[in-house]
């Protein structure tokens, strides 16, 4: 992924449809990006809220001609679902879960875009753009927080696709191998990183959140948030010595105090290093930042960088 394009196989992540007249309106209503400004052909990554203001999941937003394409982590497929239904009362908005039916492979890698462009693909030119390719959907969109792409298919085609992306020179990646990448660029997961007990100002991930959309769940703390100006804690990516990662919810310290804690590591063989992401206490979470974890060497970097 760093030197050319690799295809790693999402077909295990949820993807739901959303149909009816009233369906921006309510995905507008239930998520903290601006649904409703979206046309066909774009798309948005944004985040579902209880009341508190703490994520239930991510979602990336794809607007079709017809209908919404939620493409959301596996772990958060059903709950999406039921948290959606919940407020269908007298909307014109039907729901379909077409995880099973759908396929997904991500093209990942500096030499991405020249692997579709070799295949005769349509490379979208703006995050969450998305095209169609013999009957796919193509969009950009990053699994590993570098240059990447989506592909969506139907699952009779997967086969097709994969055979058609090796033959224009991307090989295959594992999922661990994709994860120790997503960790070296320090692009977070809901799952991992991000969790119900997460607001959104602490993932620093703030192309999810509009801040003059209008209402919608859980909007209340997030302007509460802007307007007191800081969280107490805040995601960042580390680089740790050694070759051991370290397992989530390992401490990290500043000489005898608590800075925070890891959410997950790997080792890069690219780095000769661990690589990870953590939530910092806001004191601790500045760029360089030099601290200890499991008696290593800690130090703190830009996030998705």
């Amino acid at each position: 992924m760093h030197t050319a394009a690799a295809w790693v196989d999402l077909s295990a992540r949820g993807r739901i449809y959303a149909t009816g007249e009233d369906r921006a309106r309510l995905l507008h209503a239930m998520t903290t990006n601006h649904v409703q400004q979206l046309t066909p052909g774009t798309g948005c990554y944004a985040f579902f809220l209880n009341a508190q203001g703490h994520i239930l999941a991510d979602v990336n937003l794809l607007c079709l001609e017809d209908r919404f394409l939620l493409d959301i982590e596996p772990e958060t497929r059903a709950s999406v679902y039921r948290h959606l239904d919940k407020f269908i009362i007298a909307d014109d908005v039907a729901l379909e879960d077409v995880s099973e039916a759908l396929a997904c492979v991500a093209v990942e890698g500096v030499k991405a875009a020249a692997v579709l462009d070799a295949m005769g693909v349509p490379v979208p030119d703006a995050e969450y753009a998305h095209a169609l390719s013999n009957g796919a959907v193509v969009e950009r969109v990053s699994q590993s927080g570098g240059a990447g792409f989506r592909i969506f298919m139907a699952v009779g085609t997967k086969a097709d696709w994969i055979a058609r992306l090796q033959s224009a020179g991307a090989v295959q990646a594992t999922a661990d191998e994709a994860r120790t990448v997503r960790l070296e660029h320090g692009k977070p997961r809901y799952g991992e990183d991000i969790f119900d007990t997460t607001l959104p100002q602490e993932t620093r991930q703030m192309q999810a959140v509009h801040f003059a959309k209008g209402c919608y769940i859980g909007q209340e703390i997030v302007e509460r948030i802007r307007s007191r100006g800081h969280v107490n804690r805040m995601l960042v990516k580390l680089e740790i010595e050694g070759q051991t990662p370290l397992a989530s919810g390992s401490k990290v310290t500043a000489g005898a105090a608590d800075a925070g804690e890891v959410t997950s590591s790997a080792f890069s063989p690219r780095l000769n290093k661990v690589v990870g992401l953590a939530y910092l206490r806001a004191q601790y979470a500045a760029d360089a930042t030099e601290l200890q974890a499991g008696g290593r060497a800690v130090l703190v970097l830009p996030l998705n960088a």
